[in-house]
């Protein structure tokens, strides 16, 4: 386990003992100190566009909590993925090092190994309480069975689930679902489904731990389905007035894409895609709004920082079919290293720390996250994988 040593901050510098010049912007003008343990949310959505919320200019598609999270908060007009697709940047914002380093270049490449040390394996050895909910998609979640792209005997090498990686509560896939009755293969209009046949299980399974499955409260939104777990496990550690550290990462708005009718109706004037698309995003709006609204009544809302970002561009080659993502004004798209590929939108919210309403064009990417977090914690590695890969920290 990692070992990180404490150190003594005076008030009137509680966020600039830390080295990363990040925290610089999000002290605020009354500059109250760190409360010692903040809780620590991670949220990140799945081909989310840059173009694809409020916040960025979006008009169409609804995004009140986001939208209001960036007015609370710091708005990253240059926030970037560290890949083009999903599984490097994943791991880049639990180890603050670069895919090529940990060995996860790729979706469905590699898997996270002993060494790395992740966020969730320091902040536990704080006494933080740790979760991973939603899209894991670092690895394989079981070696005796067939379960999404890799799972069964034949990708036991790169078995490394949740669990083994600093995680005590997991609810994960090891990768994509439909985003409404996840476990249920849709019409290919939904798009991505491979050779499923539809109506019939989609393949992949929520994991739970070592050899569990989840079996109940699987039907609906998927956003809701996962804010479903995500919910008691933060009100548990509220209770034991325990620190949290919560990795939400919802697979909204990846193929196969579906919204359901409330959402759709939503949206009434365009066209079947676009109302599945924009309402999948609407429908995870709402439940960060669900897990905000929450985070007030539990009294823990001030002391709780919450990330938010998407793990690259919008899907496909163009606006077409189910992929209606946007790039905004940006070139390229996923799997493209321009612009619209690896910039995406992002926000922080942290009532106690961060004045709302400011925006910054500092250059900022996923792999920040670690040393960001752990310095505005006040913790110094000990025991960490050298280098970190870092834009505002060199080790």
């Amino acid at each position: 386990m990692i070992e990180i040593k404490s150190k003594k901050r005076p008030i009137w510098c509680a966020i600039l003992v830390s080295v990363f010049l990040v925290l610089v912007l999000f002290v605020p003008v009354y500059a109250q100190s760190i409360p010692e343990k903040p809780n620590v949310i991670l949220i990140m959505a799945d081909d989310l566009g840059w173009g694809d919320v409020g916040f960025n200019g979006n008009f169409y598609i609804q995004t009140p909590n986001l939208d209001d999270m960036a007015r609370n908060g710091i708005q990253f007009n240059r926030f970037y993925a560290a890949s083009a697709v999903c599984s490097p940047t994943r791991g880049s914002a639990l180890t603050g090092r670069h895919p090529e380093r940990y060995g996860i270049t790729h979706a469905n490449v590699g898997h996270m190994k002993p060494e790395e040390i992740t966020l969730a394996e320091a902040l536990k050895g704080q006494g933080y309480a740790t979760g991973h909910f939603g899209k894991w998609h670092l690895g394989t979640m079981t070696v005796t069975e067939k379960d999404a792209n890799r799972g069964g005997s034949d990708g036991a090498k790169d078995y490394s689930p949740p669990w083994l990686n600093g995680f005590d509560v997991c609810f994960s896939t090891e990768s994509k679902v439909p985003t409404w009755n996840p476990m249920v293969t849709p019409d290919k209009s939904a798009g991505d489904i491979g050779d499923r046949t539809p109506g019939e299980h989609f393949g992949t399974y929520y994991w739970i731990g070592e050899g569990r499955k989840a079996t109940d409260n699987l039907d609906g939104d998927d956003s809701r389905v996962i804010m479903d777990r995500v919910i008691p496990f933060i009100k548990e550690a509220a209770v034991k007035d325990t620190p949290f550290f919560a990795v939400i990462w919802f697979h909204t708005p990846h193929l196969p894409v579906l919204a359901g009718p409330e959402y759709r109706a939503l949206y009434p004037d365009l066209s079947e895609d676009k109302q599945h698309y924009f309402g999948s995003i609407t429908a995870m709006d709402g439940q960060i709004g669900r897990l905000r609204e929450t985070l007030r009544e539990l009294g823990v809302a001030d002391d709780t920082m919450i990330w938010f970002c998407s793990d690259n561009g919008s899907e496909g080659s163009e606006q077409a079919n189910r992929a209606q993502g946007s790039a905004g004004p940006f070139k390229g798209r996923k799997r493209s290293l321009y612009e619209g590929g690896i910039r995406v939108p992002a926000v922080l919210e942290w009532p106690s720390q961060v004045q709302g309403g400011r925006k910054t064009n500092l250059p900022v990417s996923t792999s920040d996250y670690f040393p960001t977090i752990l310095g505005a914690l006040g913790f110094e590695n000990k025991g960490q994988v050298h280098p970190l890969d870092s834009n505002i920290y060199r080790s």
